[in-house]
C-alpha cells in the first residue's frame, strides 16, 4: 500500500508542481527563467562596495527583467521556462511515445555506447588505452 501511495504522490507532484511554481512567480510577473537567472546573478557579488553592488543589481534586475513575461526577450524566457525547466525538472525528454519508442529501437541496433565509444579513436578518453586515434 505504501509503494502504491508513494508512486502515486510522487506522479501527481511531478505533474501539478511545475504548474504550481508557473501559477505563483506569475502573479509576480516573473517565469522560471527570468527568477533564476536573477537568483543566480544576486550570488554573484564583484565588491564589497555598497555602492557598486546597488549598481551590480540595477543591472541583474535589469538583465533579469528582459527575461520576464512582459520583458524584451518574454517569449524567450516563457518557452526556456516551460519547455526547458518544467521538463528537466520531471525528467522528460519532450519526445512522445511513438518517437521514444523508435529511438529504443535504434539505440537496440547500435547497441549501447557511451559518448566516448561512439567517437572513433576516442577510446583512449574513456581509459581503454585504444591506438589514441592513430590509425
Amino acid at each position: 500500500m505504501t509503494e502504491w501511495a508513494s508512486k502515486k504522490y510522487n506522479e501527481y507532484y511531478n505533474a501539478y508542481v511545475p504548474w504550481l511554481e508557473d501559477k505563483y512567480l506569475a502573479w509576480f510577473g516573473e517565469n522560471k527563467t527570468s527568477y533564476t537567472t536573477k537568483e543566480q546573478l544576486d550570488k554573484t557579488k564583484l565588491t564589497s562596495d555598497p555602492n557598486l553592488n546597488a549598481v551590480q543589481d540595477g543591472l541583474n534586475t535589469g538583465v533579469s527583467g528582459q527575461l520576464k513575461s512582459d520583458g524584451l526577450l518574454g517569449g524567450v524566457g516563457d518557452l526556456v521556462s516551460k519547455e526547458g525547466v518544467n521538463r528537466a525538472e520531471r525528467g522528460d525528454s519532450g519526445l512522445g511515445e511513438k518517437e521514444l519508442q523508435a529511438k529504443a529501437q535504434e539505440e537496440g541496433k547500435k547497441g549501447k555506447k557511451g559518448w566516448g565509444e561512439s567517437i572513433p579513436g576516442a577510446s583512449w578518453v574513456m581509459g581503454g588505452g585504444g591506438d589514441g586515434g592513430k590509425k
